[in-house]
């Protein structure tokens, strides 16, 4: 079955999830891109090539997940073991075909140029432009931070040229050079401008045929990154995705639902925490009770989900089940207080799927809970209002077979 979307778009779109990571910069990789390309234009590439150029750049960073790791390729400029996130971003890119070709840029792109030079070809000099791009931009960001950007090029460009023919390319450092020289390559960097770049392109792409096949595989791909920010949360988002399809299938004559409704389930469900990528580590890792601004700060991540994907044309639905997936039928869910008839079937049951699958799994406050004790939970909550009793009847008549979904490690 396949679904009217642009692929790039989603590609796109879905990148905004890493730059969350960021937590207060939310526009990393777009930046990067946008200062790659001005080079590799400068350079004489084509069309095609840039936009390859521009994708790599924003999904340069789909190794990193921990806001603790963000925080250290940030304030350091250049460190041993830096490039283990680059081989876990290509190799998470390398088992997804539509995007494999970008995996040995991504993978190179914290690797010396005094490493490359001896094979030196297009993927290697694009991880190289990507790599500067990188290190100009972690420079950037801190002194427009501090509004003292224009004062700071100079210091930054030094930095630049003190690393041609270590760090970097020196042909490249020398373009790099030319195009900076122009007051447009760094106002391009601001916030407006950078939403604005992005608007263009998407206003651009157009809508085709992609099969569940590869949205699927796309969306998988993101809920790794995801998923892999704590290790109490590891096959989360594939395990309600498992689930959620498996209930919708069951539901699927009795309320109305339909193949397609099932289809766009999962893929909810393989999105719909991209929102955490923002919180920090130690909020999602933390042993014990979270304050008040904890709370809030965990609260946003099912807002900054449908930031997310309501941007993609063709996933409206999906969009709207991934992020209502704590609102509750009494209406005190978040973050848009829904209730009632208001939160979707769809919605409904992927909220179920997900409670169920987190409390089968470890967390930092306790173990996996067995069978029978996760469904005395959903019991107790389906009594107090905050699940549906028709999705809990069908999780207690299905029992083992949801609860083994919720495994990790099942395909």
């Amino acid at each position: 079955m396949p679904l009217f979307v642009n692929l790039r778009s989603v590609v796109h779109a879905l990148s905004d999830s890493l730059d969350l990571v960021g937590i207060n910069d939310v526009h990393h990789g777009k930046r990067v891109g946008i200062m790659a390309v001005e080079m590799v234009r400068r350079l004489g590439w084509g069309r095609d090539d840039q936009d390859m150029v521009f994708d790599a750049c924003l999904l340069h960073d789909i190794g990193v997940s921990s806001s603790d790791l963000h925080r250290q390729l940030v304030e350091e400029f250049d460190w041993e073991g830096s490039e283990g996130h680059a081989e876990l971003g290509a190799s998470l890119l390398a088992g997804f075909p539509p995007l494999a070709h970008l995996a040995t840029p991504i993978r190179l792109h914290h690797t010396h140029w005094t490493e490359l030079r001896e094979h030196y070809g297009r993927a290697e000099m694009i991880g190289n432009v990507i790599f500067l791009a990188d290190r100009v931009d972690v420079l950037a960001a801190v002194a427009m931070l501090n509004n003292e950007l224009t004062e700071q090029i100079p210091a930054i460009t030094a930095k630049i040229v003190e690393q041609s023919g270590r760090m970097f390319d020196p042909d490249l450092v020398r373009v790099f050079l030319d195009v900076s020289g122009k007051e447009a390559f760094w106002l391009a960097l601001e916030a407006a401008p950078v939403r604005a770049y992005m608007d263009r392109i998407f206003r651009q792409a157009r809508q085709s045929e992609a099969s569940l096949e590869v949205l699927r595989g796309v969306a998988s791909l993101f809920s790794h990154v995801v998923d892999a920010k704590s290790r109490f949360t590891v096959e989360h988002s594939e395990g309600v995705a498992r689930i959620a399809r498996y209930l919708c299938g069951i539901l699927r004559e009795s309320n109305e639902l339909d193949v397609e409704d099932c289809a766009k389930l999962e893929l909810a469900g393989y999105l719909h925490d991209l929102g955490k990528l923002r919180i920090p580590d130690f909020i999602l890792d933390k042993p014990g009770p979270l304050t008040e601004s904890e709370r809030r700060q965990v609260a946003g991540h099912a807002y900054e989900t449908y930031r997310i994907l309501s941007r993609i044309p063709g996933f409206e639905d999906i969009a709207r089940w991934a992020s209502f997936h704590h609102e509750t039928p009494n209406g005190e869910g978040y973050p848009f207080r829904l209730k009632g008839d208001e939160v979707p079937i769809q919605a409904r049951v992927l909220r179920a799927a997900d409670i169920f699958q987190a409390l089968a799994q470890d967390r930092p406050y306790r173990c996996a809970l067995p069978a029978q004790l996760v469904l005395d939970h959903m019991k107790q909550m389906t009594e107090d209002g905050l699940l549906d009793r028709f999705i809990y009847d069908v999780i207690a008549a299905h029992l083992q077979e949801v609860y083994r979904l919720a495994q990790p490690h099942q395909t």
